[in-house]
């Protein structure tokens, strides 16, 4: 993992573009502390894949399931306080 100031990375940003596309993480730090990650886009879209399917899992998995016979919606307005 390769760290470069901000500064620098604004004159260089080809060159950290290319050694991301090439696998390499590069942190961007501003005063010496890190305030970014650059990084493959794939591994996002990994990510966010890997999100969708649980999310849809979810969704088929409590498709049926009741609470009681009470909907969501109910048990909500009864936890409210009446006006």
């Amino acid at each position: 993992m390769r760290e470069v100031g901000a500064f620098e990375a604004k004159n260089i940003l080809g060159t950290l573009l290319d050694l991301v596309q090439q696998g390499e993480e590069v942190v961007i730090t501003r005063h010496g502390k890190p305030v970014a990650r650059l990084v493959r886009e794939r591994e996002h879209s990994d990510a966010r894949d890997r999100a969708r399917r649980a999310a849809e899992t979810i969704a088929r998995l409590s498709q049926g399931v009741t609470l009681g016979g009470h909907s969501i919606k109910s048990l909500i307005e009864e936890g409210r306080p009446r006006a």
